[in-house]
């Protein structure tokens, strides 16, 4: 039996405080993991619906019989362990850019760390996706089929203020440099599809769609919803 709050990690990071807890639901005794970052939410197991269509919708609109993909954006684990049920998927890089993260994953303290870390296909990178995105690719390193991004609230509410060229064209193209022939970009967002921004990832991708993914939040009573962005490189 634990405490109804029982905080795993806490540290220091470049973004601020980043708190790592586990919580005991009072009426149903489920166990909930939440992250903190300095005062505010980051991520909740109890809301993971988004986080995997981000993956299902990202790789259903990837072609070939083999996949490699990278994730942005480690969290709790819920979009790389999705990935990984794709029987396709062959390699699968998770980027994150606090150690603290990968560390939990690693300690396996989150219900989805063990399949990850225990995958042989899985490698946890430390380093900065925004900044592997601006490299333009040397010869010998990876391209990908897939990159499915899930880091900030959304293009326009990003964690930290470096991240908002990527949502550019100049960045997407820069990212695009990243993906082989007609590999796929799929994007989580917090808020509702942003018009302008559809129209910056068409200008640099095929295909841009923006998909509505509701789900019943236990905390208001009623239905919330993300988007999903999923778009084509020419």
């Amino acid at each position: 039996m634990i405490a109804r709050f029982e905080e795993l990690d806490w540290q220091e990071t470049p973004m601020g405080e980043l708190t790592l807890r586990r919580r005991a639901d009072p009426a149903t005794g489920e166990l909930i993991y939440e992250v903190r970052l300095k005062d505010e939410y980051l991520m909740s197991s109890l809301f993971t619906v988004a986080e995997e269509e981000l993956a299902t919708l990202g790789l259903a609109a990837a072609e070939g019989a083999v996949l490699d993909v990278v994730v942005g954006g480690l969290g709790l684990g819920y979009t790389a362990a999705t990935a990984l049920r794709d029987g396709r998927v062959r390699r699968l890089d998770v980027i994150d850019a606090l150690p603290a993260v990968i560390g939990w994953h690693e300690r396996e303290l989150l219900p989805m760390s063990a399949q990850l870390v225990r995958d042989s296909r899985t490698s946890l990178v430390h380093d900065d996706f925004f900044a592997v995105m601006r490299r333009t690719p040397e010869p010998g390193d990876p391209l990908y089929d897939a990159i499915l991004l899930d880091v900030d609230h959304s293009p326009r509410h990003t964690l930290d203020p470096s991240h908002a060229d990527l949502y550019t064209a100049a960045g997407l193209a820069s990212l695009a440099r990243h993906l082989k022939d007609r590999g796929v970009f799929a994007l989580w967002s917090d808020d509702p599809p942003d018009a302008e921004f559809m129209a910056v990832l068409s200008s640099i991708f095929d295909a841009g769609a923006a998909h509505v993914v509701d789900f019943d939040n236990h905390l208001t009573g009623g239905t919330s919803s993300n988007t999903v962005y999923v778009a084509i490189r020419r």
